[in-house]
């Protein structure tokens, strides 16, 4: 990696402490950031570098206790980060911070490169980068590269007008926007999977595949968040990214080792064969709903309505399940059925590939990706029982990674940034797409047409979900407790 600076707006939020700053040093203590490296670390608030570097530290003591870190050496991590005060609003402030840059490079003996990472308001997202610009911030004789988080936009014009404000200071390929489900190891493996495990490549069609399940589930409620989340919803906050990246990323075509360019062009053939929704089309496909009163693991919590910051009588979805098809040759009539809450029974990422069933066998194959908490793969098959005749029993095989091993996806990404590669980066051309496929689901929810369910929480979601499958035939691959066989062993 080429030496570089760093600039992170945002520093002072809740992201950095939980999931950037450790994930930064973790890097470094894998000897995993280039060097010389440099923190910009922005915020507004009026704090030392003394009581800023305190508390980065205590963020690292709090989140890094889940896999081994050698925390003598994080007076030596904390060098690396200097704390900068100032109002990203303001236009002057980045001709300051441009010159504290440009000082601190030239101590520092840093290359002229730039890292420049928005974990802000999405609202200050262009604002920010003009004033990049203007300040001559963005001007380098090496690179620079745009890092973003999600919401790219609310709807398919407000993404549009984001993308133009950014395009007229970054290139395309100067801009990543973050989705960190493209970041989870298991996903990053899913091509491999396919490309060189003949057994796998070769039933991964329709012809064999009966449909597939991406379920995404939270236990949490909406917290902190709430006036954020109360004008998103579950489809903007998890469907329209999180969700239809998992379903991409599951469907695409892997024929081997792959350039960016070449992955990006797989994604994109996926996603312009998703087969639209027209508006009559949506309560058809498409199942919302909200948590009412319930408990989790004995614990009564309330109504999402009663949550403090929420509308009384909002009709903001927190769960949302959508059958969708992809008219391409090899997933023709294979459905996918996308299904994503909060407030359900249990946290679990899952990509569940359901195989046909034989005539002989009750139970069909499954192929289970365990994203998130636990990572892993689950294959399921069908063998006669010893000593019973006739019988079959399921039988499951196990590819359980050693959970503290395993970087975050925070960790990955952050290092194909600064190497600058973009493979597992949402392009512009899938977001628009994606927004496209979602904005009728968008435009029924807004004039009602869809119903919204009450499912109480501690559940998981709403009957009408559940009615989703029935009317194909199937059922939703269920939680632990349900289905046993979609539990890593170690998590038993």
């Amino acid at each position: 990696m080429d030496s570089m600076t760093m600039l992170l707006f945002g520093a002072t939020g809740d992201l950095a402490a939980r999931k950037l700053f450790p994930a930064l040093f973790r890097m470094f203590l894998d000897q995993k950031l280039p060097e010389p490296f440099w923190i910009v670390a922005i915020g507004r608030r009026a704090w030392s570098q003394s009581r800023f570097r305190s508390r980065v530290e205590k963020s690292l003591l709090d989140f890094c206790q889940d896999r081994s870190a050698d925390f003598s050496r994080l007076p030596a991590f904390l060098q690396r980060v200097e704390y900068y005060e100032m109002d990203v609003r303001q236009p002057q402030a980045y001709l300051n911070l441009h010159q504290y840059v440009r000082s601190g490079e030239g101590e520092r003996l840093i290359g002229d490169n730039r890292l420049f990472y928005l974990s802000v308001s999405p609202d200050l997202f262009a604002g920010i980068a003009g004033n990049l610009q203007s300040s001559g911030l963005s001007q380098t004789n090496g690179w620079r590269r745009l890092m973003i988080e999600k919401p790219f936009g609310s709807d398919l014009a407000s993404a549009r007008d984001l993308n133009r404000k950014l395009g007229e200071v970054f290139a395309e390929e100067e801009i990543y926007r973050i989705d960190h489900y493209l970041g989870k190891p298991m996903v990053q493996s899913l091509g491999t999977l396919k490309s060189v495990n003949p057994i796998i490549h070769a039933v991964w069609n329709s012809p064999y595949i009966a449909n597939v399940q991406i379920t995404a589930s939270e236990t949490i409620g909406v917290e902190e968040r709430s006036a954020y989340y109360d004008q998103t919803g579950a489809i903007r906050d998890m469907l329209q990214n999180h969700l239809l990246q998992l379903a991409i990323m599951t469907a695409m075509h892997v024929p081997g080792r792959m350039t960016a360019e070449e992955v990006r062009a797989e994604k994109r053939s996926v996603i312009e064969a998703m087969r639209p929704l027209g508006q009559e089309d949506v309560r058809l496909h498409v199942v919302r709903g909200q948590y009412s009163n319930g408990s989790i693991d004995g614990t009564p919590v309330c109504a999402y309505r009663d949550e403090a910051g929420v509308a009384p009588r909002s009709m903001t979805d927190t769960f949302v399940a959508a059958r969708l098809f992809i008219d391409l040759p090899r997933w023709q009539g294979v459905p996918f059925y996308l299904r994503t809450g909060k407030r359900m029974n249990e946290k679990s990422t899952r990509i569940v590939v359901q195989c046909k069933s034989s005539e002989e066998a009750e139970l069909p194959n499954l192929v289970v990706i365990h994203v998130s908490p636990n990572q892993g793969m689950t294959l399921r098959l069908n063998l006669h029982a010893p000593g019973m005749p006739g019988q079959l029993e399921p039988v499951e095989m196990a590819y359980v990674p050693n959970q503290k091993h395993l970087p975050e996806s925070y960790e990955m990404l952050l290092a194909e940034a600064m190497r600058g590669d973009r493979t597992h980066f949402a392009h512009w051309e899938e977001v628009e797409l994606a927004w496209r496929w979602v904005e009728p689901i968008l435009a029924a929810f807004a004039e009602n047409r869809v119903p919204l369910h009450h499912y109480p929480a501690g559940t998981n979601g709403p009957d009408a979900a559940n009615r989703l499958l029935e009317e194909d035939g199937f059922t939703w691959w269920l939680d632990p407790e349900d289905e046993p066989l979609l539990t890593p062993v170690h998590a038993r």
